[in-house]
């Protein structure tokens, strides 16, 4: 089997993506869900759910893209990881599930409105919380024997992969509260404004908290972090991130509307690069790297052919989507 390194990294590049751009776009909808219960039951809910309405199933495109490609791309990763995470997945993909039946049923089944409400907020509080809780025990390590998951069932049962779920679903309900920011207005943006407040000073903390038990997990994390020269270009991470939480504090007291979304949105991009910076070269942390899980150059060559026109194609559709339903939302659809 003849591995191209440089194919490899493009590929890994292509997955970050996908996730990247997941969390970016179902992040704010499920947002919303976690938020759900503590809006105002008729018109604020109303508006809460018709702001994602148009969108909310097509974001979903990029977790089927993340998950096809690293079967494709990455098999030997792909092999080791869902056994390491069959509950976690499991549970976020029937939350998934249970949320969009729910999302539908609110409309069509009024008499049982309060009961699909509760089950909209129950789907996403635990999609967002079982994705946070893989990503943790990604981090702090899967047991790896003969290119085997060599673990237990809850082996990724941790008070940091816990930690980092609830730290999900913070990040999330700020993305949810800067969107209904941008999208409303009214009542129900000055909840958003009110909300979002709250929201980021929990994603903060939980970013810190996170951080320092990352370092904590093992040497080589701290080794990148802080170990001269390498500290030189990492400590810009945790200052960007207070640069941009500094310029989010003051949009949200200027009540800008669409500039606390966008740096909610940057705060998960500097989240993202740094655990790029933890994880690299590894795509399983300490056991597996990028190159040793990657499939055959001849496959990801094949493979990055579809991707080159289906990449550009999603991203057109969606653009389209969202310019198609711009601007604020009232009860009864966007105005």
């Amino acid at each position: 089997m003849t591995v191209d390194p440089t194919l490899a990294m493009v590929w890994a590049f292509l997955i970050a993506f996908a996730v990247f751009a997941y969390v970016v776009m179902d992040g704010f909808d499920l947002g919303i869900g976690i938020l759900f219960p503590v809006f105002e039951v008729g018109d604020e809910r109303d508006k809460a759910m018709n702001a994602i309405a148009p969108v909310w199933d097509g974001n979903e495109t990029w977790l089927v893209l993340g998950g096809g490609g690293l079967f494709a791309a990455f098999p030997l990763a792909y092999a080791i990881v869902l056994p390491a995470l069959y509950p976690p997945i499991i549970a976020m993909l029937l939350a998934l599930i249970f949320r969009g039946v729910a999302f539908e049923f609110r409309w069509r089944d009024p008499a049982h409105r309060k009961a699909w409400d509760a089950a909209f907020t129950g789907g996403s509080i635990m999609a967002a919380f079982s994705q946070g809780v893989a990503l943790g025990a990604l981090l702090q390590g899967i047991k790896v024997a003969d290119r085997a998951y060599a673990g237990g069932w809850l082996d990724w049962l941790s008070p940091f992969s816990l930690l980092t779920g609830a730290s999900l679903v913070a990040g999330y309900a700020l993305l949810g509260a800067t969107w209904l920011i941008w999208k409303t207005d009214g009542g129900t943006q000055d909840h958003a404004f009110r909300l979002a407040g709250r929201a980021g000073v929990l994603t903060l903390v939980a970013i810190a908290l996170v951080s320092l038990m990352t370092l904590g997990l093992n040497y080589d994390y701290r080794a990148k972090w802080l170990e001269f020269p390498a500290i030189l270009a990492t400590s810009q991470v945790p200052l960007l991130v207070g640069i941009t939480a500094f310029a989010l504090y003051r949009s949200l007291k200027k009540r800008r509307e669409v500039r606390p979304f966008l740096l909610a949105l940057a705060l998960f991009l500097m989240s993202f690069i740094g655990l790029g910076i933890s994880m690299f070269p590894y795509i399983i942390p300490e056991s597996v790297t990028i190159v040793d899980a990657a499939a055959p150059a001849a496959s990801q060559w094949f493979m990055l052919v579809g991707a080159a026109v289906l990449i550009p194609l999603i991203l057109a559709y969606t653009g389209w989507a969202y310019w198609v339903f711009r601007g604020k939302v009232g009860v009864e659809g966007y105005h």
